[in-house]
């Protein structure tokens, strides 16, 4: 795979880009932007970063869809940032029309990419760029599990102080305020979490986790992107170098979980193809419980969606 398209050339976009160039693992990153200008200054920046970090992918900075051509994988990340004071929810009419349309010009250059989401709302945007693109589910899906695993581990150890390299962990259901922590799937050097700290702390880790991006909202006034864009890039790294990383991602289900027709956070299996595999783990009562509940929020967001008829 050689050419990969990042649409959008704001925080999260550029930062997609950046982190992608400096893995060194593509011959050319497109950075996509109405704002034609921006995208092509920011692209022009890292490419000079490029003789100081010692990477050679080349970035391309262009508002021409015509430029995205050929394109192996495709990461949106436009549409409006959050705000204080808005839930992920209240970005739909704005961002549907935005997805839907992205996603419709990158397949007039592209005829079979991988699309991996990051615009919010996630679940619903996820749909509605699969609806938009005709591809196979295995091929669109959304970034959001490795984000919001990534503020647990972060929270977990600083906790524990110890290095987030040795903590793992999953995270499932939707993106926002109904995700659901598995603190019996989360692990320190391969100790069961629930070992090394207190119920009431984990359970504050967990609650902090679920807000940690309207955390992030309040502190800056707008959505976060390092951590989101370096999240992007990972999972474009596991599709180019077909390792086969199981990470939770924002995946249409099947009738996995109980679940159809639906984007959902799980895990899944990252290959050259995209998703290889859906895995569903053996949820107990009360797991299985919050992860439909999360599922049921996210089915009225797309049916609000739906109702906009924009596909």
């Amino acid at each position: 795979m050689n050419k990969i398209t990042v649409v959008g050339a704001g925080n999260v976009g550029a930062t997609v880009a950046n982190v992608l160039a400096h893995k060194d693992i593509v011959k050319e990153i497109v950075l996509l932007d109405i704002k034609g200008d921006v995208a092509k200054g920011k692209a022009l920046d890292s490419w000079q970063q490029a003789p100081i970090d010692y990477y050679s992918t080349r970035l391309v900075g262009s508002e021409d869809y015509a430029d995205t051509a050929n394109s192996d994988i495709v990461v949106i990340t436009a549409g409006v940032p959050r705000r204080p004071g808005m839930s992920r929810d209240d970005l739909i009419t704005t961002n549907a029309k935005i997805v839907v349309s992205v996603t419709k010009s990158i397949l007039e250059h592209s005829p079979n990419p991988t699309i991996i989401v990051v615009s919010n709302p996630l679940d619903v945007m996820t749909y509605a760029a699969f609806k938009a693109s005709g591809l196979p589910d295995t091929k669109v899906f959304g970034m959001a599990g490795i984000l919001d695993t990534a503020r647990y581990r972060a929270f977990l150890a600083s906790a524990l102080e110890v290095s987030p390299k040795d903590i793992q962990a999953v995270l499932m259901g939707g993106h926002g305020d109904t995700m659901v922590p598995l603190p019996r799937y989360t692990t320190v050097a391969g100790i069961p979490v629930t070992e090394m700290i207190a119920d009431a702390d984990l359970d504050a880790i967990v609650e902090r986790t679920k807000k940690g991006g309207g955390e992030l909202v309040k502190l800056m006034g707008t959505s976060a992107w390092y951590a989101p864009g370096a999240a992007a890039a990972q999972m474009v790294e596991s599709i180019i170098k077909d390792e086969g990383r199981i990470f939770p991602v924002c995946a249409r289900l099947n009738g996995e979980y109980g679940l159809d027709d639906i984007y959902l956070g799980v895990p899944v299996q990252l290959g050259k193809d995209g998703i290889a595999k859906v895995i569903e783990l053996k949820l107990n009562d009360d797991e299985q419980a919050l992860l439909t509940d999360s599922a049921n929020h996210v089915k009225d967001v797309i049916a609000t969606f739906k109702g906009m008829n924009l596909i």
